[in-house]
């Protein structure tokens, strides 16, 4: 089976060529950073219009690096949401034309669930597995225990771990995308040197929380006066990290017993989404899962970022399962990873 992906949720304008063998023929990602970095964040109308510019040519692009044409795919998968939905309707649309116009099954795949599959196209992960999923919009830690089968067992109760990285980082003067520049400050700072609280130390559970360690920073900044110069920064920088890290740590710890109880010899954690390529909470998820008997799983760094792969992949698991969708259905905003349905 071979599926072309398209994703345009966020601000990365992309399109894929995967296989039912995991190969993937063409991956091509548009980022739009230089675009928003004006801002300090996405712009959904920029971002739509960016999207509406260049899908076209990475579906062509794609296509012809994998060196095939429209005739011989067996179905196109697209995120249908969630995301900023001027850009989910721009792939969406995209998909429903190529699917009317070649006759090819159509796969609306949920974001999150391409996320969550992608540990199976990069190693061939059997389910059940849990899995922490840490975006820019989502915190998660859920049972995978099939395809639309997912038990959340735990989420944030206020901001995502992506966005308390961007904020943080704008609030120490860092440049965009913050997540990544604050981990690079983070790398030459003292961790110990400011001590920010642990959120939800100490409550029972699998949520996470934070934004009060957000409130932390922004009183350690305001006292500070701003940070007056790079070493100021990375310690705050690295002391964030260092608080953030160690909660998440503990609540997947508390995931990985209860998850160990229901599924007795089941050994796998998969960390993914763009937070997921930090190299300290990837150590820190590591020991923590050693420490449980399991195996710490995660894609590589250019698959835990939005990319039309994952959702190929996401789209081939649906299809052979014969979950195809008809052309009417309707891009979301906002659609929770326990709403997807599959195969029960």
């Amino acid at each position: 089976m071979i599926v072309l992906g398209i994703e345009t949720s966020c601000d990365e304008t992309a399109a894929a060529v995967v296989t039912d063998t995991r190969d993937i023929r063409a991956s091509k990602v548009l980022s739009q950073l230089a675009e928003h970095a004006p801002y300090g964040g996405v712009v959904p109308e920029i971002a739509a219009r960016s999207h509406l510019d260049h899908i076209d040519t990475l579906v062509r692009d794609a296509m012809t690096e994998a060196g095939i044409g429209f005739d011989a795919l067996d179905g196109i998968a697209v995120t249908g949401g969630p995301g900023l939905i001027g850009g989910v309707i721009v792939g969406v649309m995209t998909a429903k034309t190529l699917a009317q116009v070649t006759g090819k099954p159509l796969s609306n795949v949920n974001h999150l669930e391409a996320h969550a599959l992608t540990c199976r196209l990069t190693h061939d992960i059997a389910f059940p597995y849990l899995l922490l999923l840490v975006t820019g919009g989502h915190s998660q830690l859920v049972a995978v225990e099939g395809v639309g089968r997912y038990r959340v067992m735990g989420t944030t109760i206020d901001d995502a771990m992506g966005e308390a990285f961007d904020k943080t980082a704008k609030l120490l003067g860092l440049p965009y995308p913050g997540g990544p520049a604050l981990e690079r400050a983070a790398a030459t700072g003292d961790p110990a040197r400011h001590a920010l609280p642990r959120p939800m130390l100490g409550k029972p559970g699998c949520d996470f929380s934070f934004s009060g360690l957000k409130t932390a920073v922004a009183q350690v900044v305001d006292r500070l006066g701003h940070p007056s110069n790079e070493k100021e920064a990375a310690d705050i920088a690295a002391s964030f990290q260092a608080a953030i890290t160690e909660s998440v740590a503990r609540r997947t710890r508390t995931a990985l017993q209860t998850f160990a109880a229901a599924h007795p010899g089941v050994r796998h954690l998969v960390v993914a989404g763009g937070v997921a390529a930090n190299r300290t909470l990837r150590a820190a998820l590591a020991e923590v899962a050693g420490a449980q008997g399991f195996t710490l799983v995660a894609p590589p760094a250019a698959l835990c970022s939005d990319n039309a792969a994952m959702v190929a992949w996401a789209g081939i698991e649906r299809l052979r399962l014969g979950l195809a969708d008809p052309l009417d259905f309707r891009p979301r905003p906002r659609w929770p990873l326990g709403e997807v349905a599959g195969v029960q």
